[in-house]
């Protein structure tokens, strides 16, 4: 509500305080996508560097559990000890985890063709767009998903270790649409709650809570670019 002072139109505190706040929002997502598409890149030069030598694919595929150990270890870090972290060391482990997952991800460029690998690419870029803009503009509170998407994810990954044993196709095939329809989801859902507790994150620095952020929208478009080359990948 504007106020009228001598003949002129002044903002009132609230629409200050309100234009303040989204100010705010804008810069802290502006910060968190700058990261997340930063560690995209990082990943996808670090997957082709890789897959564009055999002596490199061999050495990493000789390393992977090595590798695939250290990538854990760098998420559950950066997660959990982020309050504690400063701006510089929290972006520095970020960097490294995104590197260290292009490594892990050059399989994807060898054993599916360039074009199936590009396709994919492009509908988890739609599809996160499209789940980022409703959960950026969307007046639904998305709380209500968290408890869905959490249960969809644990049995994702149940799924996901027991069928490394059994080996089974359509096992396989239900586990990624599942991904496809979770991360769809965690997208939106993770998008709203970071633009809400941006103000009161209690980390250390603005930095750290950003790179977080960045974190968690990176692995859900990750984890939907791997659940789409599986579903629709065409092998070499």
């Amino acid at each position: 509500m504007a106020w009228e002072t001598n003949g002129w139109q002044t903002t009132s505190p609230e629409e200050l305080n309100a234009a303040q706040i989204q100010e705010s929002r804008r810069a802290f997502m502006s910060r968190v996508y700058g990261w997340m598409f930063a560690g995209l890149f990082i990943t996808g030069a670090m997957a082709v560097y890789t897959a564009s030598s055999r002596a490199r694919w061999e050495l990493a595929l000789s390393w992977s559990i090595p590798l695939l150990l250290a990538e854990l270890g760098l998420v559950f870090a950066l997660s959990f000890a982020a309050p504690r972290l400063s701006g510089p060391v929290a972006g520095v482990m970020f960097v490294a985890y995104a590197a260290l997952t292009g490594v892990t991800m050059s399989v994807y460029l060898l054993a599916y063709t360039e074009g199936s690998v590009g396709q994919a690419f492009l509908l988890t870029g739609g599809i996160f767009g499209a789940m980022s803009l409703y959960g950026t503009f969307t007046k639904k509170d998305l709380s209500g998903w968290s408890a869905f998407l959490f249960m969809g994810l644990i049995g994702v990954i149940v799924a996901g270790v027991i069928n490394i044993f059994l080996q089974n196709d359509m096992m396989a095939f239900v586990t990624s649409c599942a991904c496809v329809v979770i991360f769809s989801g965690l997208t939106a859902y993770d998008t709203q709650k970071l633009r809400e507790v941006h103000a009161n994150h209690g980390y250390s620095s603005a930095a750290t809570v950003s790179i977080v952020g960045a974190l968690m929208l990176y692995l859900d478009f990750i984890n939907l670019f791997i659940a789409l080359i599986r579903l629709l990948g065409r092998r070499r």
